[in-house]
């Protein structure tokens, strides 16, 4: 599996960035890009991650954010970066 993209959305809270990024390490989901932006208490982070390292499948992946996601109140979604790059193609 190579490049994913996450996404996360939600009402701002303190550790959001933390329990995510806590989560990946873990499952050897290196980092390559994040940008994360706050606008009138709103939480809005963007990842692309390398999976390649990983013995996780995707569906597993993104079961387990999604339960993360609930716990800390936020909607995290995790897409493939050729699917999320054709759907956001001009």
């Amino acid at each position: 599996m190579g490049k994913v993209i996450i996404t996360v959305l939600g009402k701002d809270t303190v550790g959001i960035i933390a329990k995510v990024c806590s989560y990946l390490a873990a499952s050897n989901i290196n980092i390559l890009d994040i940008n994360q932006t706050i606008v009138q208490d709103y939480f809005n982070m963007m990842m692309i991650a390398d999976m390649s390292g990983t013995d996780k499948k995707l569906e597993t992946v993104m079961a387990e954010l999604d339960r993360v996601g609930e716990e800390i109140g936020v909607k995290i979604r995790v897409q493939r970066e050729e699917i999320f790059t054709s759907m956001h193609r001009i």
